[in-house]
């Protein structure tokens, strides 16, 4: 458990008490006891008395002790008890917040979506104090995304799907193995649906176990090879199947239902060339059928270099040299990350010892600047505190080098957020666009330009604000983007948080500029991130050299004593 569970914990008691009118007061303790604890600079271990915090009293000091205690809330489960579920439902609607839901649910008794759907329909919601034609008109278009399942589901929802399933997966006896397959494994923007493949010895077993859980909305169709589900998770619902596996067949399997249909069919080409086949079961040779113990052996029985998941998507990468394009084990560090002393879960010295798990040699701590309030971002003073403990901490370890940083907000005028006498004293400064997304294309570049301008501004995060299925971000001339940022010397993340993936692997395939890709992680299990992050570089073809965090340890610090504008690899 970390400070970020209370807060959420703190914050969803404070939406379900508006779901329940409850007295306004004691909502708004819940909301200072959350604001309470994330400006707090401590994490949650580190905090011995709750209540000496202002702003968080005896009421609010029980729950959170509670928590923390026992891992639950009895004040959220009344609440919880009392909520219809369709209102929570109702939270999925970006046009309504708990009081609006409140008072449509107290005043005309509606507690679905259908039932407002229908209400909408009728003109009752816009006749309500407070509701006009256009907020009700906005209302039905925001239930008819809801209702209607979408075609395809974005990659941080697919991964919460999957990991519903693992849970379960992993408390079945006699599961030897099992994948994700499909578009998911090969960590595409979007998925349809969820494919895995299983090695069990009992496959009836598997299957009584898997559709007797609660998530499971309807069984499609069940059998000794197959099993097909409908499973819902936060009102989402999304077919599931499963491929039942028992032989030397399992990785043969797993390459062929990865895909793409398009890699499938080029490796077939190459096996009719040399009078072979390719089926799920393995490679039927004229010495009988071939199974193999891991991918890379099938790949490289065809004399091909293992092609990892992410870059089976057109044939052509059986075509070309791909063995200067970056992997996971090329990373060195990560240079894009959050502590408690902005937005961040886990402390400095928790974040270097998750960093030091994954053998990193060296991380850059890039805390939120002072304008991003809601992020709890760091003041002139504050910075240059946390840049006395970085370096404090840094000299404890002799095998990670920690740097101090920030990730900086672009000001709507263009300005930045800190002066330069200020990022003079850091090690590595990002920059990045946190606010007035709907500016024109010719502000937004003005803005860009201006951070890479910046004698300090080394890198640029998340360049076009995305969020994968949530929104496209603000408008960015890609060929200007590219071409400052070589004029300049800027780096170009590629941030590895499967909800951005931003830059994406269409906007970076054939650039020849500097890219980094970093995690942008707000707790230690988001250093995991990276795989993601990777693996749009992969679909890129990017290589090794280009990107920025594949330097070693003392190529890297060398890059960072350098000016900016010095050649990389000098």
């Amino acid at each position: 458990m970390t400070k970020k569970d209370v807060i959420r914990l703190l914050e969803k008691i404070a939406v379900y008490m508006e779901l329940n009118l409850e007295n306004p007061f004691k909502v708004s303790a819940y909301r200072k006891a959350a604001a309470a604890l994330e400006t707090d600079g401590r994490t949650l271990d580190e905090i011995s008395d709750f209540s000496e915090l202002k702003g968080i009293g005896k009421g609010t000091n029980d729950v959170i002790t509670e928590f923390v205690q026992t891992g639950k809330s009895s004040v959220l489960k009344d609440l919880t008890d009392k909520v219809p579920p369709g209102l929570i439902r109702m939270l999925k609607l970006p046009t309504l917040g708990p009081k609006k839901i409140a008072k449509i649910h107290d005043a005309l008794g509606i507690d679905t979506l259908e039932g407002l759907k229908a209400a909408c329909e009728n003109n009752e919601v816009s006749a309500l104090s407070g509701f006009g034609k256009k907020t009700e008109e906005n209302i039905l278009k925001s239930i008819e995304t809801v209702l209607n399942r979408p075609e395809r589901y974005p990659i941080n929802r697919i991964l919460k799907f999957k990991q519903v399933i693992t849970d379960v997966i992993d408390t079945i006896p006699g599961v030897e193995r099992y994948d994700m397959t499909g578009s998911g494994r090969r960590t595409k923007e979007t998925s349809r649906d969820l494919d895995f493949i299983v090695k069990v010895e009992d496959y009836q077993l598997f299957t009584q176990t898997m559709i007797e859980q609660n998530f499971v909305t309807e069984i499609v169709s069940q059998g000794d090879k197959k099993l097909s589900l409908e499973i819902e998770h936060d009102f989402d619902k999304i077919n599931v199947d499963f491929r039942f596996v028992n032989g030397d067949e399992y990785i043969s399997t797993l390459q062929h239902f990865t895909g793409s249909k398009e890699h499938n069919v080029k490796m077939r080409q190459i096996a009719k060339s040399r009078g072979e086949k390719i089926s799920e079961y393995g490679v039927e040779t004229p010495d009988g059928l071939k199974t193999f113990q891991s991918e890379e052996e099938f790949y490289h029985y065809f004399d091909l270099p293992y092609i990892p998941p992410a870059m089976r998507e057109t044939g052509k990468e059986t075509d070309i040299d791909i063995s200067e394009i970056v992997s996971l084990s090329d990373i060195k560090g990560d240079l894009h990350m959050h502590t408690v002393y902005s937005d961040g879960a886990n402390s400095i010295r928790e974040m270097v010892e998750a960093a030091r798990e994954k053998n990193y040699s060296y991380i850059v701590i890039t805390d939120h600047s002072k304008s991003l309030r809601v992020a709890n971002g760091l003041s002139d003073e504050r910075l240059l505190e946390q840049l006395e403990e970085i370096r404090a901490i840094d000299q404890e370890y002799d095998d990670i080098d920690v740097y101090s940083g920030t990730e900086m907000d672009i000001l709507a005028d263009g300005t930045l957020d800190y002066s330069d006498e200020i990022l003079s004293q850091l090690d590595y400064v990002i920059a990045a666009i946190h606010s007035s997304f709907q500016q024109s294309e010719e502000d937004i570049m003005h803005r860009l330009k201006t951070a890479m301008d910046n004698p300090y501004v080394r890198h640029i995060a998340h360049p076009t604000g995305r969020l994968i299925g949530v929104r496209d971000g603000y408008p960015v001339n890609m060929e200007e983007l590219f071409d400052y940022a070589e004029k300049t010397n800027t780096i170009l993340e590629i941030n590895a948080n499967p909800q951005r993936l931003d830059l994406s692997s269409d906007a970076i395939a054939n650039q020849n500029v500097m890219f980094t890709v970093n995690t942008d992680a707000h707790h230690t299990d988001h250093l995991d991130f990276m795989h993601y992050g990777v693996s749009t570089l992969q679909k890129g073809f990017v290589k090794t050299s280009q990107v920025l965090n594949t330097l070693s340890r003392e190529e890297f610090k060398a890059y960072i004593n350098k000016d900016k504008q010095s050649d990389i690899n000098e």
